[in-house]
């Protein structure tokens, strides 16, 4: 995950924070905590972590996050399928209304992204949570934006 969000130069794929923020993503007691309070999907390739995606219920709400993916693969499809995959968990195991990603919003080709994917701005900005770990802005305040979209409508359970 820290090799996708913030690369060494260089090192990063179609698209990165490292021009934004500074230090690590998540750290390894944070990633301890994921997974035990809620999922993290991760893609294999030869039995090696590729990719990886953080998935939580929150009532009719399933937020999506850390889309990550080797910058050496990025651009290649496996990030939508990923995220479809998420999308499917959310809906069908954790019965998601709603589909809910936060997205710096000064990182537009991401943006662009899950525009594509059918997410749409909420409106609702947050200040970037410095106090949480997950690195330091570079250039004074980060904003975040927050993206929703209706999930999949579930099938129907059928009475005989």
């Amino acid at each position: 995950m820290n090799a996708a969000y913030r690369p060494a130069p260089g090192e990063g794929g179609w698209t990165h924070e490292s021009g934004l923020v500074h230090g690590s993503r998540i750290s390894p007691r944070q990633v301890e905590a994921l997974i035990i309070t809620s999922r993290v999907i991760v893609g294999l390739a030869d039995g090696t972590i590729v990719a990886c995606v953080h998935v939580a219920g929150d009532g009719n709400e399933a937020h999506i996050g850390m889309l990550a993916v080797e910058p050496s693969l990025q651009a290649g499809g496996i990030g939508k399928a990923l995220l479809r995959h998420a999308e499917e968990y959310a809906s069908t195991l954790l019965g998601a209304e709603y589909l809910v990603l936060v997205v710096v919003g000064a990182r537009r080709e991401l943006m662009a992204f899950y525009l594509r994917r059918g997410y749409e701005r909420t409106g609702n900005v947050l200040e970037y949570p410095v106090e949480a770990g997950v690195g330091t802005p570079l250039s004074g305040a980060l904003e975040l934006e927050v993206l929703r979209k209706r999930s999949r409508e579930r099938p129907q359970a059928s009475h005989p």
